[in-house]
Formats: structure tokens, sequence, C-alpha cells
């Protein structure tokens, strides 16, 4: 007698169906920047956060504004999909909504770019779930201190 087995969601060599989305939307962007005439950054950023649902949607606008804020020499754009913000083409830190690979969380990561280095050890993404003034004191002190 047969049984048959669930297959966990993933598609190709072992990736979940959002992890492939967010390879393909990253080639996307890959060609798209190398295109005369494709959008700008900014508003590829603001087009990406209007699909968020809305308290992702929230967070991300919150995040956005703080980090040009704080930072205005950063670039901000698309990196796998995700809201991005660069220095000299080098993304420096991200926004990554909880919905996007469905996670109960929505994340700010920090690439190495980011001048982050505490010691031998430091965190390089944050769990957010709500920004209150105190989680946005430390977005902006971590924001200053990664384009230091």
């Amino acid at each position: 007698m047969k049984t048959s087995k669930k297959r966990a969601p993933t598609t190709g060599a072992g990736f979940t169906d959002e992890e492939r989305a967010a390879m393909k939307e990253y080639l996307k962007e890959r060609r798209a920047a190398v295109r005369p005439g494709t959008q700008d950054g900014e508003r590829q950023v603001l087009a990406k956060i209007a699909t968020m649902p809305a308290k992702d949607r929230a967070l991300a606008e919150r995040i956005h504004a703080l980090i040009k804020a704080t930072a205005p020499g950063l670039t901000p754009r698309t990196w796998y999909g995700m809201p991005a913000y660069s220095k000299d083409g080098q993304v420096v830190c991200f926004f990554q909504d909880a919905a996007k690979f469905k996670t109960r969380y929505a994340t700010l990561g920090f690439s190495d770019e980011a001048k982050l280095d505490e010691g031998h050890m430091w965190p390089t993404y944050y769990a957010l779930t709500e920004l209150t003034p105190v989680e946005e004191a430390r977005i902006v002190a971590l924001v200053r201190k990664a384009v230091a």
C-alpha cells in the first residue's frame, strides 16, 4: 500500500517559492539597473512598500523616513525585492517585511558594508514588531554608526 508524503513547499534546488521569487526580483533589479530610462530607486522603494500588508507597510514607511532623515547620503533602491539603502552602490541596510518569507516579524538588516563592528561579535539583524520612540532612537543610532 502506497502512502503519500507531503513535500516541503520548495522548488528547484531546495529553495522555497518565496526564496525563488526573491532571486527573480534581484535579477529583474540588476537588469533594470543597466537599462536607461528605468525607475529611480526612491520610486522603486516606495512602490515596494505600497504593496506590503498594512502592518509591514507602516513599519517600512517609518523606517524609510528615519533612514532618509538620518543618512541622506544613502541611496534608496530595492534589493531582492526589499527596500534597501546603499552607499557607493553597496547595500548598507534593508527592510524585510514579515510577509516576504512568511515570518512572524519584520527585520531591519545591515550588510557587512555597515560599520557596526563592536569587538569580535555584533548583531546585524533586528526583529521588528512595533516602532516606539525607543526603537526609533535605536534605529537612528544604528544607521548613524553604519555610515560613519
